[in-house]
């Protein structure tokens, strides 16, 4: 892998999720050379669970030695579980604990950003419910963040259930309750946003989605986008990836993103199916589309 000057330019590097379970040098950098990536996004505990495991500080320094020698960004995708608008009080408090780790794992690794959903309101609260107690959570969190920590990124969802951000325009109250912290953004899924309803494939589609997000947010908190293309239709509220050009958004669509003023050094990274081979593809085509070169079909 050559050095990724990408972001200096404002070209959006292209990545992916890479796997760690060997650890995060030796396994996540050598699948990231494998498939092209110029950024990556990892794991630090297991997506699915509670535990928070302590890191290997061998692998972790050399991690962060070899992404800081490429230039290569990396981010760290919090586990599943956390939903800081759960009414039960054990959740909303290992959600807590589960993001301090992810936060604090994050910058021991050199990550620019740590990827945390936006989560649901449970046990028949409202909302606006839900969204005052997910403020009071994570308002302390952001307040341990210094300058020299990763960013905090809010991922909008599909739209499930009670979400309490789905369409990017309600990233605005969320901004609001978290009295938009310095270092307090958003990872721009295009699947999620898809089935919120956001017809990306429609003309003009990414482009006003973008506007939009910019305008509930303000520029500049676009930080990282998960470029998945979509099983389903617009607006099914189905959380469901496909391999780029694959799905109903279509790859002409991840051209425009890439284009728009708002995604300038902004990295894209997949968590599309189809394992190393698969990832490889995607990674290429989207090269491709932000190159301007025409894509071969896949």
């Amino acid at each position: 892998m050559t050095p990724n000057n990408a972001q200096s330019r404002g070209t959006p590097p292209i990545g992916g999720h890479v796997p760690v379970a060997r650890g995060l040098a030796a396994n996540g950098i050598s699948y990231a050379d494998d498939i092209g990536a110029e950024a990556l996004q990892v794991f630090v505990a297991n997506p699915r669970g509670w535990a928070m495991p302590p890191g290997n500080p061998q692998q972790d320094e050399e991690f962060r030695r070899i992404c800081a020698e490429r230039g290569l960004p990396a981010y760290v995708h919090a586990p599943y579980l956390i939903n800081f608008g759960s009414h039960n009080e054990e959740t909303a408090a290992k959600s807590v604990s589960s993001l301090r780790h992810s936060l604090r794992r994050a910058r021991v690794i050199g990550a620019l950003g740590v990827v945390v959903h936006t989560g649901s309101a449970t046990g028949g609260r409202s909302r606006e419910t839900a969204l005052a107690q997910a403020g009071e959570l994570m308002r302390p969190l952001l307040a341990e963040l210094t300058e020299d920590d990763p960013w905090l990124l809010l991922e909008p969802t599909a739209g499930q259930g009670s979400s309490l951000c789905s369409r990017v325009e309600e990233l605005a109250p969320y901004f609001d309750i978290l009295e938009h912290h310095p270092r307090l953004g958003v990872c721009l899924d295009t699947c999620h946003a898809f089935a919120a309803g956001h017809d990306l494939a429609a003309p003009d589609g990414t482009a006003r989605t973008l506007d939009a997000l910019v305008e509930a947010v303000g520029p500049g908190r676009l930080r990282l986008i998960h470029a998945n293309d979509s099983k389903d239709v617009a607006g099914a509220h189905k959380d469901r990836h496909e391999n780029i050009g694959s799905g109903h958004i279509g790859a002409e669509p991840f051209g425009a993103l890439m284009a728009h003023p708002a995604t300038a050094g902004v990295p894209l990274v997949i968590e599309t199916p189809g394992g190393k081979d698969g990832h490889a593809a995607d990674v290429a085509l989207l090269k491709k589309l932000r190159d301007g070169r025409e894509p071969s079909a896949r």
